[in-house]
């Protein structure tokens, strides 16, 4: 493995077979996709060579508030360190940058990934909604 981490926009397909891998149910196109990325404060793509193996992203007012999407990393390569690696320079940026709350949505079974980074499950009762459309 050759892993590199560029903070360049992946390629469109490249990123939607990426995404894809995840199982998340959406109707988003490949260009639905891009408009995402290029509208995030963030973005880390994490490559073997040429290959398209791993991504996260950060969406953000760049003073307050943050929020984690799009935390992906390969099936086939899981397991290996590429996830904490792209998580640990996510949250790194927002230290640096002196944001000061870090928020995500996590995946079905991953809560103690993000647990081990500090990120804590919100209370019950604790102000937090969401509106879907589709």
């Amino acid at each position: 493995m050759d892993i590199t981490f560029t903070e360049n926009i992946p390629e469109k397909h490249a990123y939607y077979n990426l995404f894809k891998t995840t199982g998340w149910q959406t109707t988003a196109e490949a260009a639905d996709l891009m408009l995402a990325l290029h509208n995030s404060w963030l973005t880390l793509s994490v490559y073997d060579q040429e290959y398209l193996v791993g991504f996260g992203r950060v969406v953000s007012d760049g003073v307050m508030y943050a929020m984690v999407y799009d935390l992906i990393v390969r099936p086939e390569y899981q397991g290996k360190g590429i996830g904490k690696a792209i998580l640990e320079k996510l949250i790194n940026r927002c230290k640096m940058q002196g944001i000061q709350q870090v928020q995500l949505f996590c995946a079905k079974g991953k809560i103690h990934f993000y647990e081990r980074f500090g990120f804590q499950i919100r209370p019950e009762d604790a102000p937090g909604m969401q509106l879907n459309f589709s």
